[in-house]
């Protein structure tokens, strides 16, 4: 078995190479020539800070940027390729003309607005949770399934954060040997819930330094040096938070398996930007660690940090403004005597691939010739 799944390991892999018919997809009346007009709702937050920052440092074809956010980031300057673009306020009229919207302001604002630039002939990708589940939007990991972005009709979803990080290292494993059951438990950082909560954890650490009482004020519960069950409601009929839920629920949706067998603990943890996760698997057949690790290796968008002489394996600091998710601590588990199960941690940068990056990769799997983008 082992020879056999070896010479499946080194195919080459990457996020949309397999996306058939991708080149004829990407049509659209009246795109430039020169590039395409982008927007960015939402564009004065975190996501979308870094949404500005990944359409620069890779070199997507923008003719135009437009950047929205509420009235009271109006008038705020962004720096583009050298240029101050201005934030404008958000309205039904803000999509003429628009190619494509990125959107990362709750999901209020893309309930109300992403149909509305859909109708005008605007392609969005949306961060929010908003249609993440609903069976006619398609929720992309471009690593995972490129080809669900081709059935859009005009709305495309990006995962949940923890999601992202969490299968983006296992679906390689699971391609090879599928996955039949599922830990997750997730570290998760401020940056997951906004700038606001990045400043409150900065600041309340400054406070808990100093001695000095911190009235917290955006996060349920003292953040410095403690960490506490993920900040959403929690369902009294599961017992499952609402993050939880999501990463159980967007897994099953991404690998195209409702029933497949997952569950999750999601915790958040005094970190400003790139979540944790230990993940804890079954296989379907035997599998051992240095399998895993050639079949990691030869994986897009993960980097394996498993150093045990040194005892050097995946961590926030080093994740925080990579690209690439950062895969370690590649062990068997012990508990299981069958040798199906793998044990390992992962660390991924929140805002980008687990937002920002991975939106914008979206967008270049639906690129043509880099100069057309689907209405």
């Amino acid at each position: 078995m082992g020879d056999i799944l070896r010479a499946r390991v080194f195919t080459a892999l990457t996020p949309c190479a397999s996306v058939a018919g991708m080149s004829h997809f990407m049509q659209r009346a009246g795109a430039s020539g020169a590039g395409f007009v982008v927007a960015v709702v939402g564009a004065s937050g975190a996501v979308g800070v870094e949404l500005v920052r990944c359409l620069e440092e890779r070199g997507f074809p923008v003719a135009e940027l437009k950047l929205f956010a509420s009235s009271r980031s109006a008038g705020k300057r962004l720096s583009f390729r050298g240029q101050q673009v201005e934030i404008e306020e958000l309205g039904e009229q803000s999509f003429r003309g628009v190619d494509l919207a990125l959107f990362s302001a709750g999901s209020a604002i893309s309930k109300r607005y992403a149909p509305l630039a859909a109708r005008q002939g605007t392609l969005v990708i949306d961060n929010s949770s908003a249609f993440r589940m609903d069976p006619t939007v398609p929720l992309v990991i471009p690593e995972i399934n490129a080809a669900a972005a081709l059935k859009h009709r005009g709305i495309i979803a990006n995962p949940n954060c923890a999601a992202i990080i969490s299968i983006t290292p296992l679906w390689p494993i699971h391609r090879i040997n599928p996955v039949r059951r599922l830990i997750v438990s997730t570290y998760q950082a401020a940056s997951g819930a906004g700038a606001a909560a990045m400043q409150e954890l900065r600041e309340s650490t400054r406070a808990f330094l100093e001695d000095r009482p911190y009235a917290h004020t955006v996060l349920p519960h003292p953040y410095a040096f403690n960490l506490f069950s993920h900040n959403t409601k929690v369902d009294a009929v599961t017992g499952y938070n609402e993050e939880e839920t999501k990463v159980i629920e967007e897994t099953r949706k991404i690998f195209a398996d409702p029933g497949f067998r997952i569950t999750a603990t999601c915790v958040r943890v005094p970190v400003l930007r790139a979540h944790c996760v230990a993940l804890n698997f079954e296989c379907e057949t035997p599998i051992n660690a240095s399998l895993v690790r050639d079949i990691l290796a030869a994986a897009p968008g993960v980097k394996i940090i498993d150093d045990t002489a040194a005892n050097y394996f995946p961590m926030p600091k080093d994740a925080t403004g990579q690209d690439a998710i950062l895969v370690g601590r590649i062990r068997q588990d012990v508990s299981d005597p069958s040798g199906r199960s793998i044990a390992m941690f992962v660390a991924g940068d929140q805002l980008l691939k687990g937002a920002a990056l991975n939106a914008v990769q979206i967008a270049e799997c639906l690129l043509a010739d880099q100069k057309t983008i689907a209405a």
